[in-house]
C-alpha cells in the first residue's frame, strides 16, 4: 500500500515536497517512481528511484528542479520539487514497481504495480 501526501496550491518558482509511504508487499519494490497526470492526458513519468542504490532518473522536463530520495528505514519516498512552473500542475502519484524490475523498464507506467492516490499539485502564474 503507498500513501502520497504534500501537495497543494503555490505560485510559480514555489516549492513543494511530495511524500509517499510504502508498507507491505510494496515496500520490498526494486524501483519506487512518480507520475504525474492532467486532465484528458496520460499518465507520464516524472522520477524513480532504485530503493536498494538510490540511484535516481528524472524525465528531461523536472532535471535540476526535482529531487527523488528515499529513507530505507522509514520506507518512505518524497518529491522535492523547487522552482516549479505553471505546466507542474497535475495530480502526482507514486508508484512501486516488482521486485524483478529489470532496469530499462524503470521509467515505464507499464512496469510499476502498485499505486498511491495521488495528490493534487496547481502551480498558478
Amino acid at each position: 500500500q503507498l500513501q502520497a501526501s504534500g501537495g497543494g496550491l503555490v505560485q510559480a518558482g514555489g516549492s513543494l515536497r511530495l511524500s509517499c509511504a510504502a508498507s507491505g508487499r510494496t515496500s520490498s519494490s526494486r524501483f519506487m517512481g512518480w507520475f504525474r497526470q492532467t486532465p484528458g492526458k496520460e499518465r507520464e513519468f516524472v522520477a524513480t528511484i532504485e530503493w536498494s542504490s538510490g540511484y535516481s532518473l528524472y524525465t528531461d522536463s523536472v532535471k535540476g528542479r526535482f529531487t527523488i530520495s528515499r529513507d530505507k528505514a522509514k520506507s518512505t519516498m518524497d518529491l522535492q520539487m523547487n522552482n516549479l512552473k505553471v505546466e507542474d500542475t497535475a495530480i502526482y502519484y507514486c508508484a512501486g514497481t516488482g521486485g524483478r524490475t529489470i532496469y530499462s523498464q524503470r521509467s515505464e507506467l507499464s512496469a510499476y504495480e502498485s499505486w498511491g492516490q495521488g495528490t493534487q499539485v496547481t502551480v498558478s502564474s
